[in-house]
């Protein structure tokens, strides 16, 4: 009995590697896959800007909080978020001031935070203008602020 035939292998091989019908037919698959989830893809690093802003302007409002508590006043429009890295040297006093961040916070932009007291949607406004840094505008470009927390 000769050993091809104890094991079962057969005596006709086929030949290795693919034929271009299925290497096309793979690159057509990769293709329309590629089509449906790129797009989804490339939102996602906006999306994820926008998420930040909003954890960056509840961390500020906890900030400002804790001033108010120590000082019974945010600090104003001109003082700005400055006031929560170095103790504000002009406008209303902070006589019981600590720090409240350790650096003056800018969005996911590079822009700074802008902040209003007395807001026009709040007590106070802590804002980022978006993605394209001008007032109003909508999705990414949308402003993001202390009032939709």
């Amino acid at each position: 009995m000769a050993l091809n035939e104890t094991h079962g292998f057969s005596r006709r091989y086929r030949a290795g590697g693919f034929t271009l019908i299925e290497i096309m037919v793979v690159i057509v698959i990769l293709g329309v896959l590629a089509a449906l989830i790129v797009p989804r893809v490339m939102n996602r690093p906006d999306e994820a800007r926008v998420v930040a802003a909003r954890q960056d302007i509840a961390a500020i409002m906890q900030a400002l909080k804790l001033y108010r508590l120590d000082n019974q006043h945010y600090p104003s429009t001109e003082q700005g978020l400055q006031a929560l890295v170095t103790q504000p040297t002009s406008g209303p006093p902070a006589a019981n001031w600590k720090s409240y961040l350790e650096k003056a916070p800018v969005d996911p932009w590079g822009k700074p935070y802008q902040y209003l007291n007395p807001g026009i949607k709040g007590e106070i406004d802590v804002f980022s203008l978006g993605a394209d840094g001008q007032p109003g505008g909508t999705g990414v470009d949308a402003d993001i602020g202390s009032w939709s927390l």
